[in-house]
């Protein structure tokens, strides 16, 4: 349920505010410093930094940020996400949470059924926030009381006492868990009830939480390992930023745990040290009867469990003010090293310049974010699928004009392997797409969808299209005809207008928000294809019966026309798709 909950809290606040997120990521990255705040401050809110990772990454990949920006926002995630201990440490030991819960899914029920999807949003969120802490509350009434069960405190006993040996052993268990659970929140939450109920003590839970933050940095790299190059890069420099900052906290852990310790001991409500003794000193009963929720008479049982409460709240406090503190002088030792950082990603993680090989760049296929992200991916995506095709339409231009043989067969070739590779493409981002639509969407996003979908048939059927002028001009190759200046002069201009016809559409993918863009100049071009078309269809027939060139001439000549025609619908159509402003054409 906790896990539940932070899912759903999470994919709420994305889906309320998710344009407005990506516009502060974007604005607010002109430095490290600024990096830095963005991170954390997106990470803060909507509790998930693999959430704004995947965001960094989709900017990275439109050239929207740099790999140095985007590490100084990974580093600042990481402070966000300690946010949720101290929300846990607030709410969670001070006081019942559970008692407010029911109200707020009472609350959050009449906005799941309203009619605007920005109010479902939002009641996912306040949903979310009560199954989280509802969910913590059962995790720690489900915990054994460790007095009634003296085999798993014997247990647990034997690898507390070894000194840096259990400092090691527990940091490794806190990442294990973490990749297992996929959270490191999650298990952040999960070692704040172990400590304070008694299981571990407060160094040991520190020697946790430190493995829990390498522990995501893995959850992240697994999942990038068949994703694209810059998801791979921003990976593996959240996995080296971490793995530098558990090497200096390990040889300093003592020290730094004990002083964090001395903070809360001066300012806060207790000695974080003192919980476990505290709980061993006491008799099963009386532990069982001060943690229940049950009313006390007892005077002497209602100042043990103020004392108990107190306890486990230092602990809480300590516990996260570790957590953020490693985390800021993680990031202000670190910081001054990002270039050093993004020469080891490059270096670490080459890049492939292949076009004429499949390969996605922005789509992974592996790690999926949540379905409002994941949307920004596939169009990044149709739009490098789009430049594939504007790449081919040179290759025809160029194939047009190329006498020798050899050079023509092997740039033929190349065209039928792209026409080849644009099949697959339309594949993959149809099926990303399809997947996306299994999870819970915004009206507007499913809109996005449609758009998307459609205008990824239409750019496949705009590489047909090329292709099928390709092979016109081999069967003209084929046959030995020879077209007039004249016929070179008209299928120059009728490219030349395809040609702007493509720029526009590519322009139109570009944009971040395709429906701002008028449709009104693709139209125009769209509309002179036609006309162009029509005028050379007639003049067809009168050159032929002048004798200006033989029928087979004529047949290749309009076959070409015909060709590009069909090409300028295409390409009208995938403007179509993604503009609202204008008309709909008619053809």
């Amino acid at each position: 349920m906790f896990l539940y909950g932070m899912k759903i809290m999470s994919e709420g606040l994305q889906k309320a505010a998710g344009n407005r997120l990506r516009g502060i990521l974007s604005a607010m990255t002109a430095n490290r410093t600024m990096g830095v705040f963005t991170g954390f401050l997106i990470t803060a809110l909507i509790q998930s930094s693999s959430a704004t990772t995947v965001m960094v990454v989709s900017f990275v990949n439109a050239g929207l940020l740099s790999l140095a920006q985007s590490i100084s926002v990974i580093m600042g995630a990481n402070i966000g996400t300690t946010f949720t201990a101290w929300i846990i440490s607030f709410f969670g030991f001070k006081m019942d949470i559970s008692v407010i819960a029911l109200p707020l899914i009472g609350l959050a029920i009449p906005l799941l059924f309203s009619s605007k999807s920005k109010n479902k949003s939002w009641g996912e969120f306040i949903a979310g926030f009560a199954f989280l802490f509802m969910g913590l509350s059962f995790l720690k009434d489900s915990v054994p009381d460790l007095q009634s069960n003296p085999e798993m405190l014997s247990f647990l006993q034997k690898y507390t006492g070894m000194g840096y040996g259990s400092v090691f052993l527990f940091f490794f268990i806190g990442a294990i868990v973490t990749v297992i659970v996929q959270s490191s929140s999650a298990t952040i939450a999960i070692t704040l009830v172990m400590c304070s109920q008694g299981w571990i003590n407060y160094e040991i839970a520190c020697a946790m939480v430190l493995g829990e933050n390498l522990g995501t940095t893995l959850t992240a790299n697994m999942a990038a390992l068949s994703a694209n190059v810059p998801a791979k890069r921003a990976a593996f420099s959240h996995f080296i930023f971490n793995i530098f900052g558990v090497i200096w906290m390990l040889i300093f852990f003592y020290p730094f745990v004990n002083f964090v310790a001395s903070i809360i001991i001066k300012f806060g409500p207790g000695n974080p040290y003192i919980l476990s003794d505290f709980f061993s000193s006491l008799d099963p009963e009386t532990v069982k009867l001060i943690s229940s929720n049950a009313p006390l008479s007892d005077p002497e049982l209602i100042s043990l469990r103020n004392q108990m409460l107190s306890l486990q709240t230092s602990v809480s406090y300590s516990l996260s003010l570790f957590h953020t503190l490693y985390n800021i002088v993680n990031v202000f030792v670190m910081i001054w090293w990002v270039n050093l950082y993004v020469k080891i990603c490059t270096k670490v993680i080459k890049s492939k310049d292949s076009d004429d090989e499949f390969q996605l760049k922005f789509l992974p296929t592996s790690m999926l974010s949540t379905a409002e992200l994941s949307v920004f991916e596939a169009r990044n995506e149709l739009t490098v699928f789009a430049d594939r095709t504007h790449r081919m339409f040179h290759m025809v231009k160029e194939l047009y004009s190329v006498t020798n043989e050899n050079e023509f067969l092997k740039l033929y070739a190349r065209i039928e392997k792209y026409e080849s590779i644009s099949d697959r493409l339309e594949l993959e981002i149809a099926n990303y797409l399809n997947r996306i639509s299994e999870g819970r969407l915004s009206s507007e996003t499913k809109e996005n969808i449609r758009d998307i979908l459609r205008a990824n048939t239409e750019i496949e059927s705009v590489a047909d299209a090329i292709c099928n002028l390709a092979k016109v001009i081999k069967r003209r190759n084929d046959a030995k005809s020879i077209f007039t200046k004249e016929i070179d002069d008209n299928i120059n201009v009728m490219l030349e207008l395809c040609q702007q016809a493509l720029d526009r559409m590519i322009e139109v993918l570009k944009i971040n928000e395709g429906k701002e863009m008028d449709a009104a100049a693709s139209i125009n071009l769209e509309s002179e294809i036609n006309q162009m078309r029509n005028q050379l269809k007639m003049r067809n027939i009168e050159d032929v019966n002048a004798k200006k060139y033989d029928y087979q001439c004529g047949v290749l000549y309009m076959d070409f026309v015909a060709e590009c025609e069909k090409l300028g619908d295409y390409i009208i159509n995938v403007v179509e798709a993604l503009c609202i402003k204008g008309a709909k054409i008619k053809n």
